[in-house]
């Protein structure tokens, strides 16, 4: 399936990137490691693929942030991403790879337009904590949209961002929620067949890829701006969202 170079490079580097971005910068940005592999392969190969590789990179990187999270904050995320974990098993089981497909792209274009709107002011960030009920549905969505493309963190950050955390904070509760959401998901892409021992082999292979990642991340955490990081994040997304976009329409 990825053994051929060119394939096993590139899926080298999206996972490379993706613990640069769980290591170092939250977990907003990762997803673009499927959307690039989604290129290349079926989504739900992309995704099964990914998975265990994010869990490795969630574990791997939780321990430098352990316990400076905020709890309360994190737990309400994690009982909100439950139903949505169920409603992306429901959604992933009655749709078809098209779907899943332009479902990813959709998450990779939104992301940067959020993005955009907020540097702009268009969307500015709550200048108060915003209530119970709001983390609650930030979870769901979160656990929806990571169930079906790994791009959970937008939902999350609108809720975590009225709360002004500390980049270490929103980081470290970041990663905290998305290691339970990814366990959680783990259950779903088991019962749908989404993993195959396919792709946990190649999963075995990209796994020091996935570490390097996560140890660049975590020294990038504190040297380098997340500015120049997430430009570059920006331009993948444009690209591969488009085309996945175009593909599952023609």
């Amino acid at each position: 399936m990825i053994f051929d170079l060119p394939l096993f490079a590139l899926a080298a580097f999206a996972t490379v990137f993706a613990g640069i971005s769980k290591g170092g910068f939250g977990s907003g940005a990762s997803f673009a490691s499927a959307s690039i592999l989604a290129l290349v392969l079926a989504p739900g190969q992309a995704l099964g693929i990914m998975l265990p590789l994010l869990i490795l990179i969630d574990l791997t990187t939780l321990k430098p942030y352990w316990r400076k999270w905020q709890w309360p904050t994190a737990r309400l995320l994690m009982v909100g991403s439950v139903p949505g974990v169920i409603l992306g098993v429901v959604i992933y089981k009655i749709t078809n790879d098209d779907v899943i497909r332009f479902l990813i792209g959709a998450m990779a274009l939104l992301f940067v337009m959020w993005q955009g709107a907020r540097a702009l002011g268009v969307l500015p960030v709550a200048k108060s904590r915003l209530p119970v009920v709001a983390g609650l549905l930030a979870g769901c969505v979160a656990g929806f949209t990571s169930f079906v493309s790994h791009a959970g963190g937008p939902p999350a950050a609108m809720y975590m961002l009225s709360l002004k955390m500390s980049k270490t904070e929103y980081h470290a509760n970041t990663l905290l929620v998305f290691t339970i959401v990814n366990l959680l998901k783990a259950v779903g892409y088991s019962y749908l067949g989404i993993f195959t021992a396919q792709t946990l082999m190649v999963g075995v292979y990209l796994a020091p890829f996935a570490l390097i990642g996560a140890w660049i991340g975590v020294k990038a955490h504190y040297m380098v701006p997340e500015r120049a990081f997430f430009i570059l994040t920006y331009v993948l997304l444009i690209f591969t969202g488009s085309k996945l976009i175009f593909d599952a329409i023609t």
